[in-house]
């Protein structure tokens, strides 16, 4: 395998210092990186081994950061809007690409991690070379507010809230209610991705459990819409960075090496 050389860093943002990694081969196949998304309760220490395995596979640079508020980025105390998922892809992305000097990327994102590598596609239609999402929600469906309950009534134990504090710090109470009390908003039912499916022209690798707690399959189905290459992975849940790293691996590497992506939704055998 590739050695990889791992990397921290620190971008300026007007909000505060965001963390960041990188896993870098010495002599790289492919100078498009991957930046990884994390999910609601994520951050860079939460994505394990997937992003040096992914650099050791792939053979090219990957790059996860914590958003502001999460893991060792800088506090924050507000509010979360409504567009705060659009709002990641406009406002913070350029200033990590900036910072590390990135030219083109590939997004990738786990959850409403995946939602904002959907708006980077969206958004950053020079830069964005292509979009991967894994078990990103495309809109707000009674079974992801099912999840976020079950959640919430789990993190009532200390025991929950001090693994959470483990990767966040005296931040772990704002992470847990920027994502518990976000999405459970009456006024953040409305909310999906359709805007940014519209405008999204990169390839897309759309990644589902077949068993994800917090989204049906009619996730996948409308993020890969009629163009997108869609995977569902048999007998998995919310979380295949965890649950299988290795056949994640796989797929993104087959995807990333195939010219015309398929669109139509098939099961990879595990």
């Amino acid at each position: 395998m590739s050695e990889i050389n791992e990397s921290e860093h620190w971008i300026e943002s007007p909000g505060g210092r965001l963390f960041a990694k990188s896993w870098a081969p010495r002599d790289p196949v492919s100078g498009t990186p991957l930046i990884l998304f994390h999910d609601s309760l994520g951050c860079v220490a939460l994505w394990r081994q997937f992003p040096q395995l992914l650099a050791q596979t792939l053979n090219r640079r990957v790059i996860a950061y914590d958003r502001l508020g999460f893991g060792r980025s800088d506090r924050r105390t507000d509010v979360l809007s409504n567009n705060f998922v659009a709002t990641e892809a406009e406002q913070y992305v350029p200033l990590l690409c900036e910072a590390l000097s990135i030219d083109e990327f590939i997004a990738c994102g786990h959850s409403v991690g995946g939602g904002m590598a959907v708006w980077a596609g969206a958004r950053l239609l020079r830069q964005c070379r292509g979009v991967i999402t894994i078990a990103a929600q495309a809109f707000v469906e009674d079974r992801t507010l099912a999840g976020i309950r079950a959640a919430e009534k789990d993190f009532e134990s200390p025991e929950s809230m001090s693994r959470l504090a483990k990767y966040h710090g005296d931040k772990a109470e704002w992470v847990l209610h920027a994502w518990i009390d976000t999405w459970q908003r009456p006024e953040f039912a409305d909310w999906s991705l359709d805007a940014a499916l519209q405008a999204i022209r990169c390839p897309q690798l759309v990644i589902h459990g077949e068993h994800d707690e917090f989204g049906s399959l009619a996730h996948p189905r409308r993020i890969a819409g009629t163009r997108g290459e869609c995977r569902i992975l048999p007998g998995v849940g919310h979380t295949p960075h965890k649950e299988c790293p290795t056949l994640l691996v796989e797929v993104i590497e087959r995807w990333l090496v195939s010219s015309n992506p398929a669109s139509t939704l098939v099961s990879v055998d595990r």
